[in-house]
């Protein structure tokens, strides 16, 4: 018998060709001064946007690390101290509020 030739195989990728889009921002990039030595709370919910909202504190902190970052974590939702970002205490202290909902 013949020696049998080593079969190749082809494939597409499923990923294709992407064309690059043209990107326009909604708001203008907030002012890094006006923001420097703030205090801003990122709450982190107990539902699906942990997939979010895990990472985003990591890389907010990388992006502007002048600002005082606190990183809280919400109670179960679906209940009355899920349904509060921050206590009162966090609240008298915070600039502003960074909270992750999925609906």
């Amino acid at each position: 018998m013949p020696a049998e030739k080593e079969k190749v195989y082809k494939c597409l990728n499923p990923v294709g060709i992407q064309d690059s889009v043209d990107l326009y921002p909604l708001a203008p990039r907030l002012d890094r001064n006006k923001l420097a030595g703030k205090t801003i709370y990122i709450s982190v919910g107990a539902g699906g946007e942990q997939g979010l909202m895990i990472p985003l504190p990591k890389r907010l902190q990388a992006l502007y690390p002048e600002i005082n970052w606190k990183v809280t974590y919400a109670a179960p939702h679906r209940t009355i101290a899920g349904s509060i970002a921050l206590t009162e205490e966090e609240m008298k202290t915070a600039d502003a509020l960074i909270r992750g909902v999925v609906w």
